[in-house]
């Protein structure tokens, strides 16, 4: 019971990231050692489940597919999307760039105890550092969509979300705004429990979650170290966007007017600055920041206590 409460609470965690632009949940799942097993879980939903299931075999199909630690995970991960998202407006509204510089400290954390489990830096570990870097680079300069409540981009949204979600290092909702649909989807949908939304986005989550879930778990068996040094490098890029100082740049049409839709400015980026003075506010956020740093490695002593307990009794 003890082991499952842990899990919930690696779950809320992992729901509180996917709320936050640029923050991955995958992230949380890599650095509380539940990634590997979070992925072979979900593709253990294969034809001997459904084999399992329908003969009525409960016992072992809940062996298989690690049924309790999947309920723990996605019922943390889905209580903590409901309950924050207000919250996050809130706080999003009116205290970004201290938010931006405690999950900045977050992520800067995560860089060095994601990189830190790899067992055998080789040359083709630093490539796909370098290439992990360059990608989540690449995607902060690219140009947010416009909202779409379509179905079928609603599903899109869903399986393009999830496999971000999964993935470290890539911001499911960070995505979500490049497709344009953020606001609509984890705000929106969310706080007004709106099933015309969630309900497609969530059929689409299922779908790419089982895809792609076959895909990674292929890939970090054959490919480890190269694997997480790939994700380091995700994580390590998507700094840019999590930095705290920036200015919002909305869209403007050719006479220099700002674009409103629903009497709302269209975000199309964001620019980064560095603070010139070392203001009360500047300095609350440095403090800000090295608590999130601290809160990883508290995290990360934690686990590696949790873990080392497990495998005691389990001897």
């Amino acid at each position: 019971m003890r082991e499952y409460f842990s899990v919930l609470l690696k779950g809320a965690a992992m729901g509180v990231a996917n709320v936050i632009p640029g923050v991955s949940g995958g992230t949380i799942a890599l650095i509380t050692n539940i990634f590997e097993r979070l992925i072979h879980a979900v593709k253990s939903f294969d034809i001997q489940a459904f084999r399992l299931l329908l003969s009525g075999r409960i016992r072992s199909f809940i062996k298989h597919t690690d049924l309790y630690f999947l309920i723990a995970i996605f019922a943390g991960i889905g209580l903590a999307i409901v309950s924050i998202a207000r919250l996050f407006e809130h706080l999003f509204a009116h205290y970004p760039v201290h938010i931006w510089a405690y999950f900045f400290g977050l992520i800067l954390a995560s860089v060095f105890f994601v990189g830190k489990t790899i067992k055998d830096w080789r040359w083709s570990g630093v490539l796909f550092l370098v290439l992990g870097s360059a990608l989540a680079l690449t995607l902060t300069f690219l140009n947010p969509a416009t909202e779409n409540d379509g179905f079928i981009y609603l599903m899109l949204c869903g399986v393009a979300a999830m496999c971000s979600m999964i993935l470290p290092g890539l911001s499911g909702s960070f995505i979500l705004i490049l497709m344009g649909n953020y606001q609509l989807v984890m705000i929106e949908a969310v706080n007004d429990l709106r099933l015309d939304i969630l309900l497609p986005v969530a059929l689409g989550a299922l779908v790419g979650l089982v895809a792609f879930s076959h895909l990674l778990s292929w890939i970090f068996k054959k490919f480890r170290d190269q694997t997480i040094a790939l994700l380091t490098g995700f994580i390590f890029g998507s700094l840019s966007i999590l930095w705290p100082w920036k200015h919002t740049l909305y869209l403007k049409d050719a006479s220099g007017q700002f674009v409103l839709k629903d009497g709302e400015m269209i975000i199309t980026a964001y620019e980064n600055f560095l603070p010139t003075t070392l203001s009360g506010e500047v300095l609350f956020a440095l403090i800000l920041m090295g608590a999130g740093i601290l809160s990883i490695a508290a995290l990360e002593i934690s686990a590696g206590r949790i873990a080392s307990a497990t495998k005691k009794t389990a001897g």
